[in-house]
């Protein structure tokens, strides 16, 4: 995983991924997503805010979610 900062076009291209992914979509990256992944290396950084906020007007992690995804 690439650990160096993303440049405001990767930040942009990414917002634009999170606006488009499915509930699941954001579940798997959550569960599953790398260390070092852009959207979780820093709970502070907007990115992933945009993120979270997204993945709970979907409805966020459910049993059934979790469950469907599996671990």
């Amino acid at each position: 995983m690439n650990l160096e900062p993303l440049s405001q076009k990767e930040k942009e291209d990414w917002i634009e991924r999170i606006k488009q992914m499915s509930q699941i979509e954001m579940a798997r990256l959550w569960r599953f997503a790398p260390s070092g992944h852009p959207i979780f290396s820093t709970l502070n950084d907007p990115l992933f805010q945009i993120f979270e906020e997204r993945f709970q007007e979907l409805g966020g992690m459910t049993p059934k979610i979790s469950k469907a995804i599996g671990w």
